[in-house]
């Protein structure tokens, strides 16, 4: 039953090896403490993507508290997460932004994005979670996650790293270190500490050596400014309700964003596992309700002008760390999030993030999700000595990384991650049904594709052939293995060095 939890432990952090389960809290001083904390974590993230999407970081975090308030009501107060702003749609926004600048065009366009994975989420509930893996196999989630974080490269190197080359560098190795340096709770809130100490970097550096003569992206052209800017901020009132904005549906931006819900749908899974892991609990039923929330707080968001929702690793950590599961303080969570975002001075405040800082925070945070997708493949040991697995997606990730354009008609071209993605996936499923049985067949097996032959960058490595060049392994890669050839190893013996 919502808002009702056993309280346990006397209300005291539970002993060594105990745990504080969804349904139960602890005091409720305890409580919104830790409810305090899971705000804390979330926030980098959740007010960075805001920023580089060129939306409000305010109302961001204002409705990533209504949106995780929802999930735990569509969830019954059985998952508890919370719903940050998610950085999957953000090349998607920078393509739209490209074509028209219009914050209505982005968020309506995510708006539909949280339609269609609400609709998922439904059709996963009743149909199971093997229409999942049926249609977003491993090798393609990691792929679409992998693409949306490598596909932002661009937006590094062409928007925030030359406002401020060396801000950017300092704060990416601040970042660096926090990380490893730092213990327990500080450390999970590395990004947070690392923007804090690149803004106060570019204020000194403005007090000591002056403005600085780089790319400013309010004019587009290089002048010579201040790093940090509190204009704003003193204009700013400290209490009021932010700025509301309407969707606006552009079939040529909706589409561009339509990637983004494979990683989301990769995302929802994956975090609703870790804390059924955690908790010792079968949670695989509330995934596809968890979907379905996720969707909904998408479209709640977007539709006054906020941000994309998704479920946030970070706060698992905090779980993780602390052992205390209660939705209680997630709850609290919210709360804490709605009032923050009640306040526009702050707004105005994390708005005023200098360029050269998100350079130095972006360029590990979109690292981080590239290799995230990597995490995917390793995790469900991926064969790339299978030329289904191997062409369409090293095709599709290319297209992304670029960013190569495709121009469909004079209105509407495919371009980078919605390109890459839409190739992968059309890519992956056309070769499945077009391959030779063998090959299909070994998708499945876990000797992987220890038969027959691929272009030699799979398992069996690259060998040089008579003439010192990339040779092949035996035979060609659509000849099915022939019984009689005498050196073949066993299909079940693996490779041991790659």
């Amino acid at each position: 039953m919502a808002f009702k939890w056993d309280v346990v432990y006397g209300g005291k952090t539970p002993p060594p090896g105990e745990v504080v389960r969804p349904g139960e809290r602890l005091s409720w001083p305890r409580t919104i403490g830790l409810g305090a904390q899971h705000v804390v974590a979330m926030f980098g993230a959740t007010f960075v993507f805001p920023l580089v999407m060129g939306l409000d970081p305010n109302l961001a975090i204002m409705m990533s508290g209504v949106a995780t308030i929802l999930f735990l009501l569509i969830t019954q107060d059985r998952v508890p997460s919370y719903l940050g702003t998610s950085a999957s749609f953000v090349g998607a926004v920078f393509a739209i932004r490209a074509a028209q600048d219009s914050d209505s065009v982005v968020t309506g366009a995510i708006l539909v994005a949280g339609v269609i994975l609400a609709a998922v989420g439904i059709a996963i509930n009743f149909l199971g979670i093997r229409v999942i893996h049926t249609v977003f196999p491993p090798v393609v989630t990691g792929a679409v996650v992998m693409l949306i974080g490598f596909g932002l490269a661009f937006v590094v190197a062409d928007v925030y790293w030359q406002q401020d080359r060396w801000v950017a560098m300092i704060t990416m190795f601040a970042l660096f270190l926090m990380t490893v340096l730092l213990r327990g709770f500080l450390s999970r809130i590395a990004i947070l500490l690392a923007l804090v100490f690149g803004f106060v970097l570019s204020w000194v550096l403005d007090k000591a050596a002056g403005d600085i003569t780089s790319f400013n992206p309010g004019i587009g052209k290089v002048d010579t400014h201040a790093r940090v800017n509190f204009d704003s901020v003193q204009n700013a009132s400290w209490i009021g309700f932010p700025d509301l904005t309407g969707p606006d549906f552009k079939f040529s931006a909706i589409v561009l964003v339509l990637p983004a819900i494979i990683a989301l749908i990769a995302e929802n899974t994956g975090h609703v596992k870790a804390v059924g892991a955690m908790t010792k609990t079968d949670l695989d039923p509330m995934i596809g309700r968890a979907i379905f929330a996720d969707g909904v707080g998408t479209v709640v968001s977007t539709s006054v002008g906020g941000s994309p929702t998704t479920t946030y690793a970070e706060n698992i950590g905090v779980m993780a760390a602390t052992r205390i599961y209660s939705t209680a303080a997630y709850y609290v969570a919210g709360i804490v999030a709605i009032l923050f975002g009640l306040s526009p001075k702050f707004g105005a405040l994390i708005a005023a993030t200098p360029g050269g800082v998100l350079g130095g925070i972006t360029v590990v945070l979109y690292g981080m999700i590239g290799l995230l997708g990597a995490k995917i493949w390793v995790e469900n040991q991926v064969d790339f000595s299978n030329p289904i697995n191997l062409v369409p997606i090293g095709a599709g990730i290319i297209l992304a990384v670029g960013p190569v354009g495709h121009r469909i008609t004079n209105d509407f071209t495919l371009e980078g991650i919605a390109l890459g993605t839409v190739v992968l996936l059309v890519g992956y499923h056309l070769m499945r049904v077009i391959a030779p049985s063998y090959m299909r067949d070994a998708l499945n097996k876990p000797a992987g594709y220890g038969d027959g032959t691929t272009m030699a960058v799979g398992h069996a490595g690259a060998h040089a052939a008579s003439g010192g060049e990339i040779g092949f392994d035996e035979g060609a890669a659509g000849t099915p293995p022939t019984a009689h050839t005498s050196h073949r190893r066993d299909p079940d013996e693996r490779e041991s060095t790659h």
